[in-house]
């Protein structure tokens, strides 16, 4: 005797599939966050490195030096309050934050983040670069490090 789902069966189903679809799209778009951008630099990605590496020179090395050292005596504030630009290279602090808090610092500037009344040179960048792009100079500045500074700031990430 061969079964036949009866209507109610289809439905539950059908039910039970669509809902199993939509966690994996949430995944998904949680995984990259909600954006359509990774949540994660990746200097292992020649592409990306290769964009990024074009965008710091036109956008970021103005500050942050091309060779991505920053400012001199950047740990010292300016008579205005405000810090030096800090350099992106390992000798910085850059490598101490997770990629989506580098990224949100840079899409929104530093100040949205900060304690009231600090004050920062560092401009946001939401209406001048896309997220791709920010990824992309996040993937630049970190395949400038060395392989242990990686694996140090690789460790926050999977932390977030």
């Amino acid at each position: 005797m061969a079964y036949a789902p009866s209507r109610l069966m289809q439905v539950v189903l059908i039910g039970l599939l669509l809902a199993a679809l939509g966690v994996v799209g949430l995944w998904a778009w949680w995984s990259w966050g909600g954006t359509g951008s990774p949540l994660r630099a990746d200097a292992g990605d020649a592409e990306m490195v290769a964009l990024g590496r074009q965008v710091y020179a036109a956008q970021c090395a103005s500050c942050h030096g091309p060779t991505l050292a920053g400012e001199p005596d950047w740990r010292t504030r300016n008579p205005d309050g405000t810090l030096p630009a800090p350099p992106h290279d390992e000798t910085g602090h850059t490598w101490h934050h997770p990629d989506q808090q580098l990224f949100d610092i840079t899409k929104y500037g530093v100040e949205r983040f900060a304690p009231p009344g600090y004050r920062s040179n560092m401009p946001a960048f939401e209406d001048v670069l896309s997220d791709r792009e920010i990824w992309a100079v996040l993937a630049f500045i970190k395949s400038r490090w060395p392989d242990e500074t990686r694996r140090v700031q690789e460790a926050r990430n999977s932390n977030r």
